[in-house]
């Protein structure tokens, strides 16, 4: 297959595919049975941003779940790099996938031959721009963020389907996103997204152990924070908290920075992205856009 311009571009277990060619069996237990890892990554300017970090979270995933990604690091990131290319996208998602393989119908992951490895070069965008603009309507989910006890909230595994329940409540109530809880009530995390608050200028997020994926966008953004001179406190956090906020924002690898305008009804601060929010996401923009203009 030659290079192709601007198109969905897939990597399957060594080949070169598009969206008709590329498929995987029935009988894949990431199918079957969610059992495999994955990560989402985007591309800025031709660039693949913090690609180490998203690749070591990916075989940490893997790790954790006991599965072995069947190539080195090294040539998981030469292959997303010519992904890259051959897509012809110049700011795109990448979407890479690591299930335990083929196997029966039955849960033994030793039935299971060989890991299948997917990698995906698309675009996306979570919402219009007037979103972006305004800020989002939240309400909070009844359904809760998976237990911690089951599998840890680091392991970013194909079972999303809490978060996915959480979303249709959103999509129910007419609202942009939904705000997750622990089961004890404590403040989480989006459908798919880290939270933060701004209140009396400190920027507060609520800490890994409270059961949240540990985003790489999240960790942009405390460093970004940190160097605007900006306290930041990784604590627990209630729904007060967030009622009570100056700002509120989401961050994640597809959404990015993107404000919370009103949740449960209570507008948040001004009722759109406060000055916080957008002195972070115009730092964003330059680490990750305005470097490659």
């Amino acid at each position: 297959m030659g290079v192709m311009a601007g198109v969905t571009t897939i990597w399957l277990d060594g080949k070169w595919c598009d969206k008709e060619s590329a498929v995987v069996s029935v009988f894949d237990h990431g199918l079957l049975y969610g059992d495999g890892v994955f990560e989402g990554i985007r591309v800025y300017g031709g660039h693949v941003f913090r690609l180490a970090a998203h690749i070591d979270r990916l075989y940490d995933s893997a790790q954790a779940i006991g599965l072995r990604v069947p190539m080195p690091k090294k040539e998981m990131a030469s292959v997303t790099e010519e992904l890259v290319r051959r897509s012809g996208l110049d700011d795109s998602y990448l979407r890479h996938v690591v299930t335990r393989g083929v196997g029966d119908l039955g849960l033994d992951p030793r039935k299971c031959g060989r890991p299948t490895v997917i990698i995906i070069a698309d675009a996306i965008r979570l919402w219009p721009t007037e979103v972006y603009e305004r800020g989002l309507r939240v309400v909070t989910a009844g359904t809760p963020i998976p237990q911690r006890e089951s599998l840890s909230p680091r392991v970013k595994s194909l079972n999303y389907l809490p978060h996915i329940l959480a979303k249709m409540e959103g999509i129910e109530a007419g609202a942009d996103e939904v705000l997750m809880l622990d089961a004890a009530g404590h403040v989480a995390e989006g459908s798919g997204q880290n939270l933060f608050i701004v209140k009396n200028g400190i920027v507060r997020t609520p800490p890994p152990s409270a059961g949240i994926l540990k985003g790489v966008t999240r960790d942009v953004v405390i460093e970004l924070a940190h160097a605007a001179g900006r306290d930041v406190r990784e604590e627990l956090l209630n729904r007060y908290d967030v009622y009570t906020a100056d700002e509120a924002f989401f961050t994640g690898t597809a959404s990015e920075i993107v404000g919370i305008r009103q949740v449960d009804g209570r507008v948040i601060g001004g009722g759109g992205p406060g000055p916080v929010t957008r002195d972070l996401a115009t730092r964003f923009r330059a680490l990750t856009r305005e470097a490659h203009d």
